[in-house]
């Protein structure tokens, strides 16, 4: 496998992925398939082993000394495959004081038992871990970048117009995804790998360690597509699945559920928005449920079978999946900048805060996602409201919008007005 370097696409991960190269024995680069992960990785290689191939397996097997010979940094893909590579790896960096010697990708994380089994170490201070993610509006080239997170912060972002999007284009963003292989696929064809994706999980990824039941699971794919961006529990997810009956259903119900979202969260097609709670004047109204999100949101709209017509027929939906893309590229963004992203709610008034972005200097901001600039105004009000009831003030405060040209800073509040084709760390 070979990649001509002058036709890799730039990642945002690229920097975090040459300091950890610098810093540690090796990097593991986690995150869902077809996101990129050994595309990039191979960027950074200059020797690859791709242990998905059956015969490479096998002499591993044999002996991990016949693959851990290649020029460095040696890219080995899919460790998982072979999970004592994880220790020959770390052995083989105490070995030397050289940094940067292999590179593991990994596109499943192995279960409990196989980590006490299998891996005896942790790897901490020789292996650096790296979240992967699929690409954001910015690395795909349908962000222009004007709209920068840390101009905002330092308060350097100027108004400006920017290029307009229709609403067919941004339903279209949305049903593509961040996969890199879709980037440049006709518009009639976008949703083909998504449902491929949605396909291969159902028939063959979620039995890693025991069978599952398909049917149940794509139920459960369903329900957590109709929760999308939202705080949904899970006593809404089992009634989706399942008719309740005695007690000894629920029971059955409650571990089927948290054994599927196991295995979702092991594929890396599910993530966690935490909520945040920090400097509020009532702590104790604060919501501590996370948002439930799906690694990209293309997988949702491939569950409930949506396509841009749909989209638009249905501007509700439609909100709600902007705002998954939009926090998609907000969590992609943060992670270069070293940061985290939470969203806000107070469970007695019901204010609530979409995103919060925790910078590592301990500054944050507050963001309002809406796809219609109409919504702005509502937006403005439920960011005063907030900033009023914390103690320590956000450093900047915006909205993301779906339709508007323009970049810009309202004169009365200070809030950022800002459309996601613009936006980049």
């Amino acid at each position: 496998m070979s990649l001509r370097k002058e036709e890799y696409i730039n990642r945002l991960v690229d920097r975090k992925i040459n300091k950890y190269l610098s810093v540690f024995g090796a990097v593991s680069i986690e995150g869902p398939k077809w996101c990129g992960k050994t595309w990039t990785s191979l960027n950074h290689a200059n020797s690859v082993v791709l242990l998905d191939d059956e015969e490479t397996r096998q002499k591993a097997d044999l002996s991990l000394d016949l693959i851990l010979d290649k020029e460095r940094p040696e890219l080995i893909d899919e460790w998982n495959l072979v999970p004592k590579v994880w220790d020959a790896v770390r052995r083989k960096c105490d070995e030397t004081t050289k940094k940067g010697n292999y590179i593991l990708t990994c596109s499943t994380k192995l279960t409990d038992k196989e980590q006490r089994e299998k891996i005896h170490h942790s790897g901490a201070g020789r292996i650096g871990r790296i979240k992967m993610h699929t690409m954001s509006l910015y690395e795909s080239g349908d962000s222009t970048g004007k709209a920068s997170l840390q101009d905002m912060k330092n308060g350097n972002l100027k108004t400006q117009t920017n290029e307009k999007i229709t609403l067919e284009r941004l339903a279209n963003l949305i049903i593509r995804g961040g996969w890199p292989s879709n980037i440049n696929v006709n518009e009639d064809e976008i949703g083909i790998i998504p449902r491929s994706y949605i396909d291969a999980i159902l028939d063959k990824d979620i039995n890693d360690d025991k069978k599952r039941d398909k049917n149940k699971m794509f139920m459960l794919l369903k329900s957590l597509a109709r929760n999308e961006t939202t705080v949904v529990g899970n006593n809404t997810l089992i009634k989706d699945i399942s008719e309740i009956g005695d007690e000894k259903e629920k029971i059955e119900s409650r571990i089927t559920i948290d054994d599927y979202l196991d295995v979702l969260n092991r594929l890396h097609i599910i993530e966690n928005q935490e909520a945040y709670s920090e400097n509020y004047r009532s702590p104790t109204r604060v919501g501590k449920s996370p948002k439930r999100h799906f690694t990209d949101v293309s997988l949702a709209c491939s569950c409930l079978d949506l396509t841009k017509d749909k989209l638009i027929n249905d501007l509700k939906t439609f909100g709600f999946m902007f705002e998954a893309m939009v926090e998609r590229d907000l969590r992609i963004y943060m992670e270069y900048l070293n940061g985290n992203i939470f969203h806000f709610r107070d469970n007695v008034t019901g204010l609530e805060v979409d995103t919060i972005l925790e910078f590592n200097d301990g500054e944050y901001a507050a963001i309002e996602i809406k796809l219609g600039f109409n919504q702005v105004e509502d937006a403005k009000k439920s960011l005063m409201n907030f900033y009023n009831n914390m103690i320590k003030k956000p450093k900047f405060m915006c909205v993301v919008v779906g339709f508007t040209d323009v970049i810009a800073k309202d004169p009365e509040t200070g809030i950022y007005i800002v459309p996601i084709t613009a936006l980049k760390p």
